[in-house]
């Protein structure tokens, strides 16, 4: 009800700010879940996952609406070129944009790439990474995304970067995806596929890639094992979204004929970004939009620290949430 009144500005934080309210939740949270109402949610909510994850092509569309809100909004906290996932810090010192640029190198290097391939993006955002590999190496690309914002955005930069012939983004469904690639990439999708589509995500990875292809998928993961998404993720942030354990992950990786080559996690690299981009949003224009609610709300949870014991002393360990990438390799 809390999350409610925020939405509909009912709620009104009269001494304090809305963060100050958030880690006040935070520090009675433990005990919070203790309680068998809590307990009998929880597992409830969990039992029906699949249910509120049942992403099919229709109600995939439906979710990716939360992108299309406008990308004059993302623009408020991104770097510039509108990366929304993890930046990779070599160094404290790195600003944002430089994060993120390491971040493509990072990506560039895992994927192995060689003169001539073909590269599918999977869920490609506003095209920053498949512009980037097309720039660095002699590749074909193919970037695909359900948001209607991120496909026109990407496509006219494909023509102000002169890649035409070299990159081409697609608005489509990753299961509508036809052909043969010797790399995929999927840099914060998997969020969105759904847990009850795992397979079907992974299956079809392989239909796509080429023997002894390699894919590297990149996903925001609990560390806490198996859960659920809340219902005001569901309603407002994520609909239809999920992020999964790697213990749950890798048994439909397995399943799905891979060998698992690496995998990194990214747990402090995803903290800083996530405090930048708070940092960014709270000095730009802030208004009582619906839009803006959200991203303020997403933005302050999650560089919330966590409890660390009983007695409210506070960690800067996520304990929840963490950015992790799994290397790929399909087997001759």
């Amino acid at each position: 009800r809390a999350g409610e009144a925020y939405m509909d500005g009912t709620l009104v934080i009269e001494e304090g700010t809305l963060r100050d309210l958030l880690l006040l939740f935070v520090i009675n949270r433990k005990n919070l879940r203790r309680q068998p109402l809590q307990k009998s949610l929880r597992r409830t909510y969990k039992r029906f996952r699949s249910l509120y994850q049942n992403n099919t092509l229709i109600r995939a569309r439906e979710n990716v609406k939360h992108y299309d809100l406008s990308n004059d909004l993302y623009r408020l906290f991104l770097d510039e070129d509108m990366l929304y996932s993890c930046a990779f810090y070599e160094s404290p010192s790195d600003s944002l944009e430089t994060a993120q640029r390491n971040k493509l190198r990072h990506v560039a290097a895992k994927l192995d790439l060689q003169p001539g391939q073909k590269v599918l993006d999977l869920g490609c955002g506003w095209g920053a990474l498949s512009l980037y590999l097309a720039e660095v190496m002699d590749i074909e690309v193919l970037g695909v995304t359900l948001s209607t914002e991120q496909c026109s955005l990407a496509r006219q930069r494909v023509h102000e970067r002169e890649l035409r012939g070299k990159v081409r983004f697609e608005r489509m469904d990753y299961r509508e995806v036809e052909g043969t690639f010797d790399r995929i990439v999927s840099i914060g999708m998997f969020e969105h596929v759904g847990i009850g589509h795992h397979r079907e995500f992974f299956a079809k990875i392989n239909s796509l890639l080429k023997p002894d292809g390699v894919a590297v998928v990149h996903s925001i993961g609990r560390s806490g094992g198996p859960g659920a998404t809340s219902p005001w993720l569901r309603k407002y942030i994520f609909p239809g979204g999920y992020s999964p354990a790697i213990s749950e992950t890798l048994v439909t990786v397995e399943k799905a004929g891979f060998w698992v080559t690496d995998i990194e996690v990214l747990r402090l690299h995803y903290a800083k970004t996530l405090k930048e981009w708070d940092r960014r949003f709270q000095a730009s224009y802030f208004n009582s939009s619906s839009p803006s609610r959200l991203i303020a709300f997403l933005l302050h949870a999650t560089t919330l620290p966590k409890p660390r014991n009983s007695c409210g002393h506070l960690s800067s360990r996520r304990n929840e949430a963490l950015s992790w990438w799994c290397h790929l390799w399909t087997p001759h």
